[in-house]
């Protein structure tokens, strides 16, 4: 924009001679022109003349109106064509609604010449309105370049104004935003353009919108910020935002998705690495107490292990035994047995086939677990829904017993980080034990967040186990009650031991908690799934 040159009056010769300041304006490079209430011409200065060259001397058109001049613009031939093609009549209109009262907004001119004039419309106190008349073909020509280059570039601009308005920005910058015209957008203060991303579901956001808002404002009212934004369709963005030297903003968008992505993986990788070293060092932990425990009751070596295949052979031969003799009674009686025996005792064998098979594969999972090659595929798991759907399958068999099995405090939507199947079979473990076991009429299944992370629990109201029990009957094929082979019929006594083990597995543990006449509770805990942050 052009500036006007510096002139120098002395107050006293206009007070004495008030016309030197107007041939002090004459030597403005901006015009100066003063209409009257009615619209006519009472002063203009010389540079009048300089930007519209085909106009008579300015002391001519003193009297004229406001319309009368923009004429003499078309008819001489200053007005550009580009300008001019709304019509003639709608270019006139255009330039007398500066004279308005309620009109303040500048107006450019294009000229034939290429010269683009700035229009400015200031109004006296009495009624008068004075025009400002600037060649601005420089400003305009570094702020074309400017948009082309905007509009050319590969990131996402955006310009605000002193008052935060948004005045030019490209096509990325409206995408961004989650909106298709970017006129929609020019003129909005950044607090409302911010609004409106914050609630269109353009961005990720990993707080409430209120929040998010609240925060991206801040980082926006401060000399100089960054934040990262992340789209609804996966690509994240650096924002630079930065205060500019004339109170205004500027705001680039760098793509650095394929950085986040590269660090996401990373740090996957080394999550992996610190859980292999973490495995690693636990199974280092447990070889070493291994090798300690084995020093220690070297004596009762050849004891122990007889014990454990007494007991391995135990919990196999029960459901051998059943699918040997019901298979071999159906052979024997086959002429004589009729359709239901028949299909009674292929039930039974049935039962004994899926216990022997549920033995093998639970001893089959605690040795991958105590090897380390156990790998768990971890993804978000709604703990809820899994509460909920494990207590459909239940339901048949807690009614037969006249069992009521309560999911009322299982919020749908409390994410966990865990193996979805992992996770379903452990509370289907838990709740089997429960309806197998328990001496009471209610089941309660509950899922809440706590510091420690989430606690799923299943609890029942019956007899309960001793506290000295407790963690015996943690060990593998072992059984509340303490007499062997009394509860052998209804498991293998691997259930409670296969839980704990699949929780520590997961970064958790198993905590039972229970007293005789007071119930028992099985509460499993485990890390909440990690979300992916914005701004």
């Amino acid at each position: 924009m052009a500036v006007a040159s510096p002139v120098l009056i002395d107050r006293t010769q206009i007070q004495e001679d008030p016309a030197a300041l107007l041939r002090s304006l004459d030597s403005l490079r901006t015009a100066i022109t003063i209409f009257d209430r009615g619209g006519r011409l009472l002063y203009a200065n010389a540079h009048l003349n300089y930007l519209f060259r085909s106009f008579p001397p300015h002391a001519s058109l003193i009297g004229r109106s406001y319309e009368e001049l923009v004429r003499l613009e078309i008819e001489g031939g200053e007005i550009a064509p580009s300008a001019l093609a709304v019509g003639a009549k709608s270019f006139i209109a255009q330039r007398l609604g500066q004279l308005r009262d309620d009109e303040f907004t500048p107006r450019d001119v294009a000229l034939r010449d290429h010269r683009v004039v700035e229009i400015k419309a200031r109004r006296g106190q009495n009624g008068h309105t004075v025009l400002l008349w600037t060649d601005v073909t420089a400003a305009r020509a570094q702020l074309t370049r400017l948009q082309e280059a905007v509009a050319l570039s590969a990131e996402a601009f955006a310009f605000y104004d002193a008052d935060d308005r948004l005045i030019l920005a490209n096509e990325l910058y409206s995408d961004l935003c989650g909106v298709q015209v970017l006129d929609e957008l020019i003129g909005k203060t950044f607090p409302e353009i911010c609004a409106r991303v914050a609630y269109n579901g353009r961005m990720v956001l990993d707080e409430t919108p209120e929040k998010w808002l609240e925060r991206r404002l801040q980082t926006h009212r401060s000399a100089a910020g960054a934040v990262t934004l992340r789209t609804n369709t996966g690509e994240a963005y650096l924002v630079r935002d930065r205060a500019g030297h004339d109170g205004g903003r500027v705001m680039v968008f760098t793509d650095i998705t394929d950085k986040v992505r590269a660090e996401t993986a990373l740090a996957e990788q080394e999550h992996a690495l610190a859980d292999s070293r973490a495995q690693a060092e636990k199974q280092s932990t447990y070889l070493a107490d291994l090798a300690a425990r084995l020093d220690q009751t070297n004596a009762s070596m050849h004891s122990a292990k007889t014990t454990l295949l007494r007991t391995m052979g135990h919990e196999l031969k029960t459901p051998l035994n059943a699918i040997l003799g019901f298979s071999e009674l159906m052979s024997t009686l086959a002429d004589n047995l009729t359709a239901a025996q028949i299909r009674e005792y292929a039930g039974l064998v049935h039962q004994g086939g899926s216990n022997l098979l549920k033995i093998i594969n639970q001893i089959m999972d605690l040795t991958k677990i105590s090897a380390g090659r156990y790998d768990l595929r971890r993804m978000p798991v709604d703990v809820g829904s899994v509460l909920w759907l494990t207590r459909d399958v239940f339901v048949a068999r807690a009614e037969a017993r006249d069992i009521t099995i309560d999911a009322d405090r299982c919020p749908v939507g409390l994410m966990a980080d865990a193996d979805e199947g992992v996770f379903t079979a452990m509370i289907h473990s838990l709740l089997d034990n429960a309806v197998t076991f328990t001496s009471g009429k209610t089941i309660t299944l509950s899922a809440a967040v706590t510091e420690a992370g989430i606690a799923v629990t299943v609890e029942d109201d019956g007899h309960g186990v001793p506290p000295e029990e407790l963690q015996r009957i943690l060990e593998p094929f072992e059984h509340a009650g303490g007499s062997e082979g009394s509860q052998h019929a209804k498991g293998a006594g691997l259930g409670l031991t296969l839980v704990k083990a699949f929780a520590e597995l997961h970064g958790g543990w198993l905590e039972l908690d229970s007293r005789q006449g007071e119930g028992f509770r099985a509460t499993i805990m485990l890390l909440p799934a990690s979300l992916p942050t914005a701004s």
